[in-house]
Formats: structure tokens, C-alpha cells, sequence
């Protein structure tokens, strides 16, 4: 059964943020790292994947997405700091 996730990547705490949804995360989030799809990440050099969810189907990865963006940034950090309280860059756990 395919996943899709809901995922947020960061340059530091005070950087930039930025919020995704995709079917492949480790295939993504090394687009991103290696800025392989110019855009916003590439330009602000946001690369570190900060945290992501698990979701069932597009439908409901795309509403917890929209739903994300259009929170305050506070609450984004709150969200990632519930399971990433260092701001680790989680790449390395996902793609092995």
C-alpha cells in the first residue's frame, strides 16, 4: 500500500521553513537537499528534513498539508520541536 507524507524541511530554528507532501520521501527530500528542482527551497537553501507524517492517502496528506501552511510559524515550530526537539536533520534516518 503506498504512503504519502506530509513533511518539513528548515535551513535553523530562526531560517526559513518550508512544507510538502509527496509519495516518495527519501526520493524528495534529496531533491531538495541536492536542489535538483530549482524553487523556493533551492533558493533559500532550505535542505534539512525537520519532520514529516505518514498518511494513508493523497487526500488526506494534501488537506494536513494546506491545513500546515496556513498556520503562524509558531505553531510549526511547536510541531517540530514535539518530536525534534534538537532540529536533527532526519534524512539520514529515512533514506537507509
Amino acid at each position: 500500500m503506498k504512503r504519502f507524507f506530509v513533511y518539513m524541511l528548515a535551513t535553523r530554528k530562526e531560517g526559513p521553513l518550508y512544507v510538502g507532501v509527496t509519495s516518495d520521501l527519501p526520493k524528495r527530500a534529496f531533491e531538495h537537499r541536492t536542489h535538483a528542482v530549482p524553487g523556493f527551497t533551492a533558493r533559500y537553501n532550505v535542505d534539512r528534513l525537520v519532520w514529516f507524517e505518514a498518511h494513508e492517502n493523497a487526500e488526506s496528506a494534501i488537506a494536513r498539508e494546506k491545513r500546515i501552511k496556513r498556520w503562524r510559524r509558531a505553531w510549526k515550530i511547536a510541531l517540530i520541536e514535539e518530536s525534534n526537539p534538537a532540529w536533527r536533520d532526519l534524512f539520514d534516518e529515512i533514506a537507509g
